[in-house]
């Protein structure tokens, strides 16, 4: 009996498109009527599409040369839109996509659910495929957190066309871009095409996403949405017009005392409130440790106070009071001068390494230099390890009592020895309040003395007086 040919016809062996609204049973679970379709394929008796298509699924590299040497099209598509190369790079076929690809067929065709080749290799994970069809100029059109309905769509997400980037400058580091969104100024986070070919970028960007949701408060940059179901994928957060503390610090270079420690205050709590990096550290049911602390990841506002910003790599400690986290612990764009040493170990760390970063933070404020800007950054992690620090070269009086005994404190080799945020926010305090003792009694002379200067000129002028007498016998 001949089967009589359908067209256009449908491919249902082995993996489906990844956009296609239900996934369809994989080939060792095929139903009756696929399997007679799979008879029918093998015995080359069905349209050429479904042919293709199913020699594709097999990887019969030889058997695809004889159908397109005979004149079959090699874009020829089913019912669905999909084509050889769909399903190759859904099986992750690299040699046949690679084939295919030689044979003229079209990169970026897509199916009827708008699902390319590249964006089936990238929800099967299939990686040397997706090199491959990058390398022909492949490019990503669905964004990786895509959903199917407009229900599953975030209450958080942005269409990319309200973004306004006509006059974007670039600030602070990284991807970061000013742009225009509903008529007021933000900052944009901008994930390039790189993340569809690293599922640790993906997992990182729906962390990030995560934790902006869960801390909104004053002393940390907040989150107005994100773009997750187009590419590329943003991140959008308030505009702070005054840049980062790298910025400042490159301008003004050492900072008198009184205002380093006005700013360390700023970074672990602000108004008097436990804010800041102790309010990431003691949020409540996570912990979150911030894993990126560094000049250009803090910000300044308006007025000059300082905010947390960037969680990129930050992480959730839930019920496990440690993280471990494969190297490099940092992004991109991430200095390795103001990595804990644990991290670099690869061992499990905690809040810990926070603390820290910030005594780096506050030794640069008062040098005026990056941790070890005398050697290679790449040489700084060693360092670390081998339990070196920055030197102190500033002079003994820019370090008021205390302060440097806490970076010493802060930056111990041993974790569990660092202070935590809240005690460091105590020290911080009874050295701003030694300062404010000093510029009341500074204040008060001030007062005092010129109305001692005019006692005495008074009592000059008049020399026959008896209070000018009594002045100058004492």
């Amino acid at each position: 009996m001949t089967i009589k040919p359908k067209s256009p016809a449908r491919f249902k062996l082995g993996r489906q498109s990844s956009l296609a609204p239900e996934s369809r049973p994989p080939i060792e679970t095929l139903t009756e009527d696929e399997d007679d379709e799979l008879a029918a394929a093998t015995a080359g008796i069905v349209d050429p599409t479904i042919r293709l298509m199913y020699l594709a699924n097999e990887g019969d590299i030889d058997g695809i040369n004889k159908m397109l040497d005979s004149g079959t099209n090699v874009d020829y598509r089913d019912i669905d839109g999909r084509t050889a190369l769909h399903v190759a790079a859904c099986q992750g076929r690299t040699d046949v996509v690679e084939l295919l690809l030689s044979r003229g067929a079209k990169v970026d065709t897509k199916d009827r659910w708008g699902s390319t080749p590249l964006a089936d290799a990238v929800y099967y994970k299939n990686h040397d495929v997706i090199k491959l069809l990058e390398k022909h100029g492949a490019k990503p059109t669905i964004a990786p957190m895509h959903v199917l309905t407009d229900k599953e769509v975030p209450e958080y997400e942005i269409h990319p066309s309200e973004l306004d980037f006509s006059n974007s400058v670039k600030i602070s580091k990284g991807t970061f871009h000013k742009a225009s969104w509903r008529g007021i100024d933000v900052a944009v986070k901008t994930f390039g095409e790189e993340m569809f070919t690293d599922e640790d970028k993906v997992n990182a960007f729906r962390d990030e996403l995560a934790l902006l949701q869960k801390i909104r408060h004053p002393n940390v940059v907040q989150f107005l949405g994100a773009v997750t179901q187009s590419t590329p994928m943003m991140i959008v957060t308030e505009y702070l017009p005054k840049g980062d503390l790298r910025q400042y610090l490159d301008r003004k270079g050492p900072l008198m005392p009184a205002h380093a420690v006005k700013f360390a205050l700023e970074i672990a709590r602000l108004s008097g409130y436990f804010l800041g990096m102790n309010y990431l550290h003691e949020h409540k049911p996570e912990a979150i440790i911030h894993c990126d602390l560094e000049p250009p990841n803090i910000l300044r506002d308006d007025s000059g106070h300082l905010k947390v910003a960037d969680f990129g790599v930050s992480k959730l400690l839930v019920v496990k009071k440690t993280v471990k986290k494969d190297r490099p612990a940092t992004s991109l764009d991430s200095s390795w001068r103001y990595m804990a040493p644990e991290v670099y170990r690869n061992e499990e760390y905690d809040t810990k390494v926070d603390v820290f970063s910030f005594a780096l933070i506050l030794q640069e404020m008062i040098e005026g230099c990056e941790p070890f800007h005398e050697i290679e950054e790449s040489e700084v992690p060693k360092a670390y390890i081998e339990d070196e620090r920055p030197p102190f070269n500033a002079p003994t009086k820019s370090y008021p009592f205390g302060l440097r005994e806490l970076i010493q404190d802060c930056w111990d080799k041993e974790a569990s020895k660092r202070p935590t945020f809240r005690e460091i926010i105590s020290t911080l305090e009874l050295i701003s309040d030694r300062f404010a003792s000093k510029r009341s009694w500074k204040v008060m002379l001030g007062r005092c003395i010129p109305r001692i200067r005019l006692f005495t000129k008074r009592d000059y002028v008049n020399p026959g007086s008896n209070r000018s007498s009594r002045s100058f016998a004492r």
